[in-house]
């Protein structure tokens, strides 16, 4: 696997021919650096599998049009930042089954580990949010076991919470999801 060149800054444009063409890994590029990812403890894949269950479970019985995708997609903040979160919920037509990137999120999720902490809560708190379409940022807990919610309102101000259980009520797009469910379990 080859990484670009340290002193050359990549496009999202370039940056996502050049991940797809590595035969490993992982990867999100932060104003044109790309950055690999690291591989994931089990408590971190646990919590990326029941946030996406608990929001597919909760969109399937819901009847909206929107989707749950868990970690894989590509989600563009600029033309040098493309992140790809843990999981994330879009409300518009289904994506044809080749796309890499979801344009308009509307719940975005990450899983805090020790290594990504100070990222999800900083450059990407303020990436995602400079989306109009995002409403909603998830950041999950597994070792502690809680959720904080950063959500827009209709007047544009986030507001945080922080979760261990209840139900969480997301509108846009109109779902509420058991926080002990996307929880993962002990």
């Amino acid at each position: 696997m080859s990484a670009p060149p340290k002193q050359k800054t990549m496009t999202v444009d370039e940056f996502i021919p050049w991940a797809m063409a590595q035969p490993r890994g992982r990867f999100e590029l932060l104003n044109g650096e790309v950055l690999m990812m690291s591989p994931e403890r089990a408590a971190h894949v646990r919590a990326k599998t029941s946030v996406h269950m608990a929001l597919a479970a909760t969109l399937k019985c819901s009847g909206l049009s929107c989707e749950a995708l868990g970690d894989g997609m590509t989600v563009r903040i600029n033309e040098q930042t493309a992140y790809e979160p843990d999981a994330l919920v879009y409300c518009s037509p289904r994506l044809p089954n080749d796309s890499i990137e979801v344009p308009n999120p509307v719940i975005v999720v990450e899983v805090a580990s020790p290594r990504t902490r100070d990222t999800d809560t900083g450059a990407k708190f303020r990436g995602y949010f400079s989306l109009p379409s995002v409403r909603h940022y998830l950041i999950i807990d597994p070792e502690e076991r809680f959720i904080v919610h950063h959500g827009r309102g209709a007047d544009g101000r986030i507001v945080s919470t922080s979760w261990t259980e209840g139900t969480l009520v997301l509108d846009p797009p109109g779902i509420e999801v058991s926080v002990t469910e996307m929880l993962p379990l002990d």
